[in-house]
C-alpha cells in the first residue's frame, strides 16, 4: 500500500479532531499517523495525517470531504517527491554501547541518557524510512520501549 500524507489547515476549535477522526474511520481507512499543531496564523491549526492506501480516488474523496466541514480551511494530499516528511522516534535500549556507536555515521540519533550499564534512551529523527531502518538493523530483541511523535510534513 502506497503511503499518503493530507495535510489540513484548520480552525483551531474544540471538537474538530474528533470529526476528522470520525470522517476517516466511517471510511474505514487506517491512520498511521495524526500530527496537530498550532499554524503561524494565530487561530489557526495544522493536521498532518498519514494513512497507505493505494487508491487515488480514495484519498481525493476524503480530501473533499475535509474540505466540506466548515472548520476546514484547505487540504490536499503532499507528494513526496515535492515534500519533507520527518519524525522523531525516542528508543529505550538495551544494548551495548560500541554496538550502538556503529550505527553513528549513519543514522541521525542522540543518546538522552545511560540508565545502566546496557540500558540506553536515544532520540532519532528522520525519514519514517529511516527511524523503521535503524529499528531492525539495532535488532528488535534489544528494543525495551518506542515513543514515536508521528509524520510532520512540509511541501519543498
Amino acid at each position: 500500500m502506497k503511503r499518503r500524507a493530507i495535510l489540513a489547515f484548520m480552525l483551531d476549535r474544540p471538537g474538530v479532531l474528533n470529526k476528522v477522526s470520525v470522517l476517516i474511520r466511517k471510511k474505514m481507512y487506517n491512520v498511521d499517523t495524526l500530527t496537530v499543531c498550532s499554524s503561524r496564523v494565530e487561530g489557526i491549526s495544522r493536521m498532518t495525517i498519514t494513512l497507505r492506501e493505494d487508491d487515488q480516488a480514495k484519498v481525493d474523496q476524503i480530501i473533499r470531504q475535509l474540505e466540506k466541514f466548515t472548520e476546514v480551511i484547505s487540504a490536499k494530499e503532499l507528494d513526496t517527491d515535492h515534500s519533507y516528511w520527518r519524525e522523531v522516534a525516542i528508543v529505550k535500549l538495551e544494548v551495548d554501547a560500541a554496538h550502538l556507536e556503529s550505527f553513528r555515521g549513519r543514522y541521525n540519533f542522540e543518546v538522552l541518557d545511560q540508565k545502566e550499564e546496557d540500558i540506553l534512551i536515544i532520540q532519532l529523527a528522520g525519514a519514517t524510512r529511516q527511524i523503521d531502518s535503524f529499528l531492525e538493523e539495532v535488532g528488535r530483541q534489544y528494543i525495551i520501549e518506542i515513543a514515536r511523535t508521528g509524520v510532520a510534513a512540509m511541501e519543498k
